[in-house]
């Protein structure tokens, strides 16, 4: 029995101790975010009590929750959440004595990017300077928080000075079903208040440039393929602005944003080469585009399907019934047949060969960029797909227009006003882009970039100068 009671003693201590019982949460305000946010905490388990300046009960509040006055409120909770905009925050220096020592959670946004010479958080920190502050649940909507749909909003960032007060936070926010994501001291809270300002920071370059881009090449098809017939041959060809322009815009972005896609990568490894180091930085511009890369990539890919569409209307087109038509009653009437070319039949076959390949890499490098596909590979996994196949589509893409282009380019009616296909101009940007990267491949350079990126250099003193440079300027 004693045996029998020890080793029972021994098991015991092992089970560490659980409680499923929640501290009081305490939440400042009580508009939509701080009744969303506290209804989550009472399905959570929390007992919640609101501090307001209207102390009395209310249909809107959580019928499981308390509503008290601030100071009251206050002292009921070590966690108090201020779901209160930043310049009603004033009242809060009266309750300093109140909030010593507590965790206030500042959540608020502003207006615009900003907005404020500090942080809300920072100023908070400044106004009660007695209590701990943690910046949190800002990129969460009200929203989000009732219906449930946290999908798009499960991460939340935290920062704070103190270390057990953002523990304390983060313990929450799990238990809310969301991902903590701890983004260091209270100085980081300004970034993070401007996150959810953000239109779509990743996306600037990538819908700018393929703006422009779509802009050009629009006006210069028009020039050629609608103003040039009509005023020099009076045939109004107006209706190609539906689709035939749209149809030979739309690869023509696609395969020179796919270029740029893999441009930056060259450029880096042609540095890396002639500074003989990796330890030195890219200049900034081309630190952006390599972080926009995927974005580059995506937007091509839109692009390249919209392209597809327009290519399996054409069939159905009056003007290209007309035509048909037209040169089947031609030949009927003339009694005379083209006699069948096979070398343009190989030609066709080619280039429709080309184009549906390069498109279907074209999808596979989209689909492996979806966060839910590429957190499945590993990183030599994605990089064969990413790096390998995305040249093979590269290369797929542009032998499609080329082989579209076949003995057009040697063919003075390809020149209207000497400006050439638009299609020719679509090629510069590949083709320069494969033909260094095939000089990079390159046994002799191939293996010198290898080096460099494992870490081997080829004058050290040259990085150590241009990190003391780096670090000069940031001081």
């Amino acid at each position: 029995m004693h045996t029998m009671n020890k080793n029972s003693s021994n098991i015991m201590a092992l089970v560490p101790k659980t409680s499923n019982k929640r501290e009081t949460v305490c939440i400042f305000g009580t508009g939509d975010f701080g009744r969303a946010l506290g209804h989550k905490l009472i399905q959570s388990g929390y007992p919640v009590v609101f501090g307001s300046r209207s102390p009395w009960p209310s249909s809107l509040i959580p019928k499981d929750a308390e509503v008290l006055n601030h100071a009251e409120a206050a002292q009921k909770a070590a966690i108090i959440i201020i779901a209160i905009q930043r310049q009603h925050y004033d009242f809060l220096a009266s309750l300093e004595e109140t909030l010593r020592g507590k965790v206030l959670v500042d959540i608020s946004n502003n207006l615009k990017i900003n907005q404020y010479p500090e942080s809300n958080a920072k100023y908070l920190a400044q106004l009660v300077p007695s209590a701990r502050v943690v910046k949190a649940f800002n990129t969460v909507s009200a929203w989000a928080l009732q219906s449930g749909t946290l999908d798009a909003s499960r991460q939340v960032f935290v920062c704070g000075d103190d270390t057990e007060a953002k523990q304390m936070v983060m313990d929450i926010i799990r238990a809310l079903g969301l991902t903590p994501l701890d983004q260091g001291s209270l100085l980081a809270a300004r970034e993070i208040e401007n996150y959810p300002l953000q239109l779509f920071p990743m996306w600037k370059i990538p819908i700018f440039l393929s703006l422009g881009l779509t802009a050009f090449f629009f006006f210069y098809c028009l020039v050629r393929d609608v103003i040039y017939p009509y005023v020099y041959e009076n045939k109004d060809y107006s209706f190609f602005l539906a689709i035939s322009i749209p149809n030979r815009i739309c690869p023509i972005i696609a395969l020179v944003l796919l270029a740029l896609v893999y441009l930056p990568g060259i450029l880096a490894a042609i540095i890396q080469l002639y500074r003989g180091t990796k330890y030195s930085r890219f200049p900034d511009w081309l630190d952006k585009w390599m972080l926009c890369r995927k974005q580059l990539g995506l937007v091509a890919l839109a692009f390249a399907s919209l392209h597809v569409i327009y290519t399996l209307v054409i069939p159905i087109r009056y003007y290209v019934r007309w035509r048909i038509e037209d040169r089947t009653i031609s030949q009927a009437l003339n009694n005379k047949t083209t006699p069948f070319d096979n070398t343009n039949g190989w030609l066709s076959d080619s280039y429709l060969a080309l184009g549906i390949l390069g498109f279907l890499l074209f999808v596979l490098l989209g689909i492996t960029s979806l966060p839910s596909v590429s957190n499945n590979v590993n990183w030599r996994e994605f990089r064969f797909v990413q790096s390998k196949l995305g040249y093979l589509t590269l290369i797929l893409c542009t032998a499609h227009t080329l082989v579209y282009g076949g003995k057009r380019f040697l063919s003075p009616s390809a020149y209207r006003w000497y400006l050439p296909n638009a299609y020719m101009l679509s090629l510069i940007i590949p083709c320069i882009v494969l033909v260094v990267k095939f000089v990079l491949i390159l046994p002799c350079l191939d293996k010198q970039l290898t080096r460099i990126r494992q870490g081997w250099e080829r004058n050290p003193q040259y990085s150590e100068q241009s990190n003391y440079v780096i670090n000069k300027s940031a001081v």
